[in-house]
């Protein structure tokens, strides 16, 4: 009954949801494309392999190393991924090419679902962090498609949520037949919303199994060889809210480090133009990445308003701020960045990685900032004692280290639900 009702206010809702389109489409004009996927009547569908569901970029990047991995052990399955964003649909084809198939996922409605089931016919439909939808999970279990949640993570603040839906969420918390939690305070969270004990595994998080390549290290220091000996620092994953902070916490860097240079990375595309002005604004001289130049001496700021080069603007800083984390955002991923043995700063909401960011803060690789005085301070003092972030940040890139393997036990996991 409470999946009848959800599917009943969906319906009744549509011409708002479809509003909301519209009016994301005039903010971020990709939206207004391919609207016949989120109906499940077009898209580019690998029939009879294996679906993963990856809601947007960061998802869609963590997934990369699990479908490569996939499609290697697996040749003879085909790959599909859906997403629900255009800048997912980007990263996907940047990463992929046409090498997976790839679509909208439609609208959680029952036959919208069926459809795409019907017209997919998945071996096995895996999904990425928390990306579950009550329909979706109903109408694979309806097809005998087994539904895996890999890299499950399940933050306090969302578990509240989902318990005040309970009726509606715990069935399709139980059909799920199998949960790959990151970690064993988030598979607790899961028992709690009704997964079974028997489906649900703490593997770790795979985004520990992060390795940057060579050829990416490699251009990163093409790049810095060009910029000469300046100092650097990242702000990554910005939101509104966070620029101007970041960019006052840069002037004040400025006064102790007159050539530093700031790479400023707005999480969302729509917003770049935005933080151009803001740039602009406050008399800090720009080169923006999009236009294909090279900060010169005299720049001030790099402007990462590109898609899918987070982790070569990371691999250029010596410092890295993750963005997110200043507003009630819950932050985003502070691996990356340790990855590279970069020591991390982030602000006091963290919700979303919150015991990743704990190891790295327990180890020294991580400090919590609140305001622009408080990151310039911590940048200041990073960039003038290199000694000092240096050991920051190989802290770091050991707690990366030494938590690798998820990925394994997730390939392992997944090969028994084929």
């Amino acid at each position: 009954m409470p999946r009848f009702l959800y599917s009943l206010i969906f319906t009744l809702c549509l011409p708002l949801i479809l509003a909301r389109l519209l009016y994301r489409a005039w903010r971020a004009p990709a939206y207004a494309r391919r609207w016949r996927e989120r109906f499940a009547l077009s898209g580019d569908l690998r029939a009879g392999g294996i679906w993963v569901h990856a809601v947007s970029v960061g998802e869609s990047i963590a997934a990369a190393p699990m479908v490569r991995e996939l499609r290697k052990r697996h040749p003879e399955l085909p790959v599909t991924i859906t997403c629900m964003t255009p800048t997912g649909s980007e990263q996907i084809r940047k990463l992929f090419g046409d090498e997976v198939g790839h679509a909208y996922l439609p609208y959680d409605l029952p036959w919208l679902q069926r459809r795409l089931i019907r017209r997919l016919r998945p071996r096995i439909s895996i999904i990425m962090e928390t990306e579950l939808w009550p329909n979706l999970v109903a109408e694979c279990g309806r097809a005998g498609v087994p539904v895996v949640l890999a890299n499950a993570r399940l933050s306090e603040r969302s578990a509240r949520g989902y318990q005040r839906v309970s009726g509606l969420v715990r069935p399709m918390f139980a059909a799920l037949d199998w949960v790959a939690a990151q970690t064993a305070a988030e598979a607790e969270r899961f028992l709690m919303l009704g997964v079974r004990q028997t489906a649900l595994t703490v593997t770790g998080s795979i985004k520990f199994d992060l390795k940057p390549g060579a050829e990416l290290l490699a251009t990163a220091a093409q790049w810095r060889a060009q910029w000469g000996e300046r100092p650097v620092w990242i702000a990554a994953s910005t939101h509104s809210g966070e620029d101007e902070v970041v960019l006052a916490a840069h002037r004040q860097v400025l006064q102790q480090h007159p050539d530093a240079l700031l790479i400023l990375v707005p999480r969302h595309p729509e917003r770049f133009d935005a933080v151009a002005r803001q740039i602009e604004g406050a008399g800090l001289s720009m080169v923006r990445r999009s236009a294909g130049n090279m900060p010169t001496s005299s720049d001030l700021v790099l402007l990462g308003d590109t898609m899918g080069e987070l982790m070569q603007f990371y691999a250029c800083a010596d410092v890295a701020f993750v963005g997110g984390s200043l507003i009630p955002g819950g932050g985003h991923n502070y691996l990356e960045p340790a990855a590279l043995g970069l020591p991390v700063l982030s602000g006091p909401h963290r919700f979303n990685f919150a015991e990743i960011s704990e190891l790295l803060e327990r180890a020294g690789a991580l400090v919590e900032v609140a305001d622009a005085q408080g990151m310039a301070e911590q940048v200041n003092g990073w960039l003038s004692d290199r000694p000092s972030a240096r050991v920051a940040g190989e802290a770091g890139r050991v707690v990366v280290e030494a938590n690798q393997g998820a990925l394994e036990r997730l390939l392992q996991g997944i090969a028994r639900r084929l």
